[in-house]
Order: structure tokens, then C-alpha cells, then sequence
């Protein structure tokens, strides 16, 4: 079914009679699977797209099925009125990619998949735990977390401005290899804002976004967990009244000092620019804004080194947004549509997908943290190590360890980044923006 919201189609119909040889959890049938319709996450990266429609049309190929995929973008949230509408309808793609909390919202609709994912791990081995948290609901796999949007964020930072503004070499902390966590262990919050000071002093703030953004909630969240503090725990009992709630936001009124003024007004793009315009000395992103600075402005890309957040003193965070491909439970063709995704998810498909996104794109999957694409980045040789996890940070996303239904609402409320604003821009007290952040903890929660 292909219906007027999406942004492009593509579509090739492949008539070879073959059976495939993937080993899987339920039987394949040649000539009998038909039509399996994606609708998929519409890629920014020139050419992401078209490689997914080569990977899959090659399994269609060696199956005698038609695989039909629509491309949606997420601009507008094309992709979650798409879901929200299909959920509602019970009808459309066979499978769809859903974002982060979206596999809690739409859960009761997605048919369990334990099936490929313990395949899956019983051939290369364990998730992202932050990928379970998000997608194993109840004791059941609702989707199978795949690289393709998948991304975490990491500091993309100016190699340049640290070393001869900040003196810091974070090539040496973080090096396109083995690393001494010797060097690495005063990279800490506390330590930052020393840095921070001396880049702003210097005219090269660091800046990332403070308001309704999704930017602003992954790295605040981390943020505000390397602290300790959390907005609810994992039984949904409000928990953020708290000495380390009032640690961070203490944290936040001198960190924003030395960030631009303008912040709470920036949009998920406005660190991508403020890093590429070559006035930005730091940011947490992923590699997107090295990507277009590649093209737009080399001088700066060749500055630009991927590595750690800083630690807190109750933990070492980093903001991760994982991305779902789920099947719809009214699917009609759900044993081919499970047989497309084991076949899209296994290591040889998902590298071809990370090196097509020019490394954006990060696998779900521990084990395939080693891709050659991340070694193999430049310039600066090497710049994309570290975009996977190397040293002992957590992938996380705001709301955690909240249940997830409770947690999306943390995070598209942007209860830390308002809470943040409350006290930084309109000087209210600690106890009072968090009591305000109680008040609408305890509305969603009624609600």
C-alpha cells in the first residue's frame, strides 16, 4: 500500500525463482511470499537510500518476492504521523522504521520479533543495552534495532582551538585506537568548564541547543545522569527532587556562562552550523556536521576529532537515539517480512549501510562496533573511532531508566532542557523549577 505522505518512492520488482539459504527461526516458502512493503527512514546521506534498495531488492531477488519501499522523511515528523496513522488504520507497510520511544507507543500493534533478535544474537551477540531498554518491552522484542538512523552523540570537537586555546590534545586522550584511560581520566565535567571558559575567553564558545529540541535532550540527559539525577527510576516513582538535581542545574548556571546567548533559541541544526562556521569549538552531535564540512568548508573538517563527553562525578553518559525497524502484527505477510529483516540486520548488510552514510549511521549490535568505516574516516585520519563507544560511557537516552512509556514523555516534554532554562534564562530557584518539573511529571503520568 503507498499512500500520498511519503516523500519518494522507489520500487524494482525482481522475478528470479530462488530460495534463500539464511538460517532462520521459521520456514521460508519460494513463490508463495509475494509483496513486502518498508517504509523507512528517508536518509539525508547522498546515496544511504539507494544502497538499502540494492540490499534488499538482492534478497528479494534470491527469494522471488517484491520488495516495495517508501522513503519518510522525518521532517515534520513525517514518519511518526505515518505510524500513527497506519497503527490507527491497521493497514499500510509490512514494516516501518520507528525512532526511540516510538516502539512503546505503538507496542500493542508491533508483532513480537524474538525470533530474528535472538538469531541475530545468538550469531553476533548482545544489543546496546540502551537498544533493549527501548525495544524489549515486557520480556518481548516489539522491533529489531538496526544502524540505519541510528546515532549517538559523542563531542565532535575542534582539534585546533583545544590544543592551542584549551591545551589539550584530544587525539592523545582519545586516540584512532588502543587508548591509556590514564589520560583520559581528567576529562571530567568539573574540568570542562575550565576548558569551556578559556574557548569562550579565546571567542570560541562551546555551544549545543537549550529549549524544545531533540538536540537539547541528548545531551542534557547524559548530562544531567553523569550527576545522578533522574526524573523518575525504573518503577516510575518520581525521583527528581534531589541534591544531584540540584548539583547539575548548579552545574548548568555556570556552564551556560560561557556558552553563546542565544541558545535557547537554536534549532537541532543551529550546533551543526555553529560548528561548520568555524566559530564553534565543540558540540555533542553526530558526525553530520564533519560530513557537510567536508563539502562546505574542508578547513574546519579536517580539525574535527569525535571522542568522549566528559565524565560526571556519579557517571560517564553518552546521549544514543536508536532506530527500530518494527512489523506491523495486521501484516499479511509477516514470515517473509521477518526473513527480509534477519537479512537486513546481519553484519555484512548493516557495514554496506554504515559505509553508504558515510559513518552517521551507528549499529545496534556490539560486536559491530570494529566496521572499517569508522577506521578508516578522514580527514583527520581517523576522526570517527570513537563515534562508537571506545572507553566505559553508557549509551543512554533522556528519560532512562524511567519505564519507557514515562520516559518519552520526559523527553518530548523536554522536562531537563525547560527545567534548565527555567533556572539559567528566567532565574528561578533550584526548588522551584524542580517542583515544577514534579508537578508536570505527576500531569503525564494522570494522563
Amino acid at each position: 500500500m503507498h499512500t500520498s505522505w511519503t516523500r519518494r518512492r522507489l520500487v524494482r520488482a525482481t522475478s528470479l525463482a530462488a530460495v534463500g539459504t539464511l538460517a532462520a527461526p521459521y520456514v521460508k516458502r519460494a513463490h508463495s511470499a509475494g509483496t513486502v512493503t518498508l517504509g523507512l527512514w528517508d536518509h539525508w546521506v547522498p546515496g544511504a537510500n539507494d544502497r538499502m534498495v540494492e540490499l534488499a531488492n538482492e534478497w528479494g531477488a534470491e527469494n522471488n518476492v517484491d520488495v516495495q519501499i517508501d522513503f519518510i522523511t522525518s521532517v515534520g515528523n513525517q514518519n511518526l504521523l505515518t505510524a500513527a496513522a497506519e497503527a490507527r488504520a491497521r493497514a499500510g507497510h509490512d514494516i516501518l522504521s520507528h525512532p526511540t520511544f516510538q516502539i512503546a507507543v505503538h507496542q500493542n500493534a508491533l508483532e513480537p520479533v524474538d525470533d530474528v533478535c535472538e538469531a541475530l544474537m545468538a550469531e553476533y551477540g548482545d544489543f546496546a543495552d540502551n537498544a533493549v531498554y527501548l525495544a524489549r518491552l515486557d520480556g518481548t522484542w516489539r522491533a529489531v534495532p538496526t544502524c540505519a538512523g541510528s546515532q549517538s552523540y559523542p563531542m565532535c570537537s575542534r582539534l585546533d582551538y583545544f590544543r592551542d586555546i584549551a591545551g589539550v590534545d584530544l587525539q592523545d586522550m582519545f586516540p584512532a585506537g588502543p587508548r591509556d584511560p590514564e589520560k583520559s581520566k581528567d576529562w571530567t565535567r568539573a574540568n570542562f568548564l575550565e576548558h569551556a571558559r578559556k574557548l569562550h575567553a579565546a571567542g570560541h564558545p562551546f555551544g549545543d541547543p537549550i529549549g524544545q529540541t531533540s538536540d537539547s535532550q541528548d545531551w542534557l540527559g547524559p548530562l544531567f545522569l553523569s550527576f545522578g539525577s533522574m526524573m523518575a527510576d525504573e518503577n516510575g516513582n518520581i525521583t527528581a527532587d534531589s541534591d544531584e538535581t540540584r548539583e547539575a542545574l548548579a552545574y548548568m548556571e555556570e556552564l551556560v556562562q560561557y556558552m553563546p546567548d542565544d541558545i535557547y533559541a537554536w534549532d537541532d541544526a543551529a550546533n551543526n552550523r555553529w560548528l561548520i562556521s568555524g566559530e564553534g569549538s565543540t558540540i555533542h552531535n553526530p558526525p553530520s556536521p564533519w560530513t557537510v564540512a567536508k563539502r562546505d568548508a574542508p578547513e574546519v573538517a579536517a580539525n574535527v576529532w569525535h571522542h568522549d563527553a566528559p565524565a560526571g562525578p556519579r557517571g560517564h553518559y553518552r546521549g544514543n537515539l536508536p532506530y527500530f525497524w518494527g512489523l506491523w502484527e495486521f501484516s499479511p505477510n509477516k514470515s517473509a517480512a521477518k526473513d527480509l529483516l534477519l537479512h537486513l540486520a546481519r553484519r555484512e548488510q548493516q557495514a554496506a549501510l554504515v559505509e553508504a552514510s558515510q559513518g552517521f549511521d551507528m549499529p545496534m549490535l556490539k560486536s559491530f562496533d570494529d566496521f572499517t568505516t569508522y577506521v578508516d574516516a578522514a580527514p583527520p585520519s581517523g576522526t570517527l573511532y570513537n563515534y562508537p563507544v571506545q572507553g566505559n560511557e553508557i549509551l543512554t537516552v533522556a528519560g532512562w531508566p524511567a519505564p519507557p512509556s514515562i520516559a518519552a514523555n520526559i523527553y518530548f516534554q523536554a522536562l531537563i532542557p525547560n527545567m534548565v532554562a527555567r533556572v539559567t534564562v528566567d532565574n528561578e530557584s533550584h526548588d522551584d523549577a524542580i517542583a515544577w518539573a514534579i508537578d508536570e511529571l505527576e500531569g503525564f503520568m494522570r494522563g
